[in-house]
This record gives structure tokens, sequence and C-alpha cells, in this order.
């Protein structure tokens, strides 16, 4: 059962990762992103280590940057070493990693990113039960909680170019999500 993942990352594709935890979090789960910035007691390589150990999965972003950055490369390098599942997101045009070079990765193009982050997720269904989803309001702010949608409903709305639907729990106003994401959309 996949709960937690570790995302590794370079500084400069920080905003590529908040992307990321956004949609594990919309799909209930948990990054070690946040934990790495609370737990300032232990020094960087063992928060690097507690996270990668504590995880069900690890999830590399490559772009030019991430692919030729020593500190996503040693993070690759221990998550190969204690075996941990590894799902490479890779920027177009990018090579992996010799260590990971075996494996499948998710491709993408900076314009398309959440295309990306839809067949993760749809990756993990696979591999994993997700059964919740967790939505903000746009409307009221409040969060909500409600079963996630059945993979076949969510390809039927990427096929037709549509939005997923629902209703807020609190203010009873429909509300259109991104297949891909499942984020709100306006």
């Amino acid at each position: 059962m996949i709960s937690k993942v570790y995302i590794a990352h370079c500084e400069q594709d920080e905003p590529l990762a908040r992307e990321l935890v956004r949609a594990l979090w919309a799909v209930e789960l948990e990054s070690f992103s946040f934990l790495y910035r609370k737990a300032r007691i232990l020094s960087p390589g063992e928060r690097i280590r507690f996270g990668i150990r504590q995880s069900d999965c690890f999830i590399p972003i490559l772009t030019k940057e991430g692919a030729g950055s020593q500190e996503v490369n040693q993070e690759i390098g221990f998550a190969v070493g204690v075996d941990q599942l590894i799902i490479p997101l890779v920027e177009t045009g990018v090579e992996l990693p010799v260590l990971i070079r075996h494996l499948q990765p998710i491709v993408f193009s900076p314009e398309a990113y959440e295309d990306a982050l839809g067949k993760l997720i749809q990756n993990l269904r696979e591999l994993t039960r997700l059964d919740w989803l967790k939505i903000k309001c746009p409307y009221c702010g409040e969060e909500m909680t409600q079963y996630i949608s059945p993979q076949e409903e969510v390809e039927r709305a990427l096929l037709a170019g549509t939005h997923l639907e629902t209703k807020c729990s609190y203010c009873q106003k429909n509300i259109h999500l991104d297949p891909r994401t499942f984020r709100p959309v306006l």
C-alpha cells in the first residue's frame, strides 16, 4: 500500500514539486516535503535518509537542472540502495541517471506538466488503493473528503475534454474538477 511519497528535486524545480505535492494531497497521499522543512533538529542528510526510508514510493523530478543536481543524484542512489519503488518524472529531452536508466519514466514538457501528474496518479491507482479525494471548495474554502471517481469515469472525462463534477458538501455549489489532478477548476 502506498501512502507516503518522497519527492526528490533541485531548488529550481520547487514549483514543480509543489504542484506534485498538491496533486498527491488531493488523492490523500502524504509527501515528505513538508516534514523535511519541519524536522530542523535533524541534519539535512538525516532528514533525507529518514524521508526516503519511511516512504513507500520515491519520485524524482528530473529536469535538466534536476538531472545534473548532485543532491538529487545522491537521493536517487540512496533510494536505489534501499530498494525503494521509483517512478521518475522526466522532462522531455533529459536522460535518466545511470542508476535508474532501466526504469520507464513519465515524460513531461513544462507546458503539459499536469498531464504527467495525471499519468502518475493513474499509475499510483494501479499500484495501490486510492479511495478518498480531498477537495478544497473554491467558493466557500471548506475542505471536504469524498470517494475518488472511478478510473473509467476519469478516462471518459479526459477523452471528452470535460471536467469531473461534484458538489460541495458545505455550500452545495457545483464544483468542476480537473480529471488529471482532481483540482477544482473555476
